[in-house]
Order: structure tokens, then sequence, then C-alpha cells
């Protein structure tokens, strides 16, 4: 499941170097006092096995649940976006969210973890899920791209998609494997 919607102040346009604060800010946010969609609690009601990105927006997710994690871990924390050293153009950081995505995918990682090692993080991240799972039921509230990395790597190793309500916040997408 992904995160509740995070709190962040409105912004103006920026450089693609005062990014850098914005993804900081980001990182630290928590999230907005939105009632939680009653499908995402009839869902998570559902675990057995509660697990959480380290990140802020994620652990107060969980709380907006009502449930408590039996393992909070940054090795569920969202892929991290980049920041340039441009001063130009100025742009929303959502339009520069979207652009540093998709130059860190081409392997701009500028101090950042790169492509391959949160490929890797996200192999291990599902492995980790998967030896949860042998407990009952696992809900992993996490991250837009990262659960994104961890569900490639859950279908890699044979389990299938039952379920989903996209990628949004609060979004959710359930998968099994009838071999546990």
């Amino acid at each position: 499941m992904r995160h509740g919607q995070p709190k962040l102040a409105a912004t103006d346009k920026m450089s693609a170097l005062e990014m850098k604060d914005w993804i900081e800010q980001y990182d630290s946010s928590d999230i907005t006092k939105h009632p939680v969609p009653e499908a995402s609690k009839r869902l998570a009601a559902t675990a057995k096995v509660i697990v959480s990105s380290n990140l802020p927006r994620a652990l107060t997710s969980v709380q907006a649940l009502g449930l408590k994690p039996a393992l909070v871990d940054g090795l569920f924390r969202e892929a991290p976006l980049p920041y340039g050293h441009w001063r130009l153009p100025r742009l929303s950081p959502f339009v520069w969210a979207f652009i540093l995505r998709i130059l860190w995918l081409w392997g701009y990682s500028h101090g950042v973890e790169s492509v391959g090692t949160a490929k890797r993080r996200a192999s291990t991240a599902a492995q980790r899920l998967q030896c949860l799972a042998s407990e009952g039921p696992v809900l992993l509230l996490g991250h837009g791209f990262m659960n994104r990395m961890i569900a490639r790597q859950l279908e890699a190793d044979g389990w299938a998609r039952q379920t989903g309500n996209g990628s949004q916040y609060w979004g959710a997408i359930v998968y099994q494997n009838d071999s546990i």
C-alpha cells in the first residue's frame, strides 16, 4: 500500500538546485489529515504482519490506519531522487520530480542511490516480505516507485497479482503465492 498524501507547503517554481531542499522536506513530511479510504482500512485489517518504510509519511500512514508496525525498515523507503546543479529553468517541483526520476532511470544519480542499487534493495525487500508471509498476510506501507520495484521482484519470484486499485495515495495491490 502506498502512503497517504504528504503534507507539503505550496511551492513556487524552482530550479533543479533548489529541489535538494524540496526533496528533503518531502522525505521528512507527515501525511495530511484527509480521511483514510474505507477500502484501504478494510484491506489493512486483513494483515497479520504490518511492515513500514522508516520515512514519516509511511509511519504516519500506519498510525492513520490505527495499526502498529511489526517491522520498520529503511529497506522499504522510496527510491531517492537526485537533484541538479542547474539554476534554470524554473519549474514546478512536481515537474522536476518527473524529470529527475527519468534522469535517475537513465543513470543520473548525483550522489544518491543508483538504479542498480535500488533494484538490489527492492529484491532484498521482496525476499524479506516473502519470508514474513509465512506468518500470514503482510501489509507493506511504502512508496510508489519502490513498491513497483518490489512488485516486479515478487512477480519474478512467482507471486501473482490478485487485485489492485492503483498506485495513488492509499492505493494498494495484493499479491499471492499459492505455494506458501
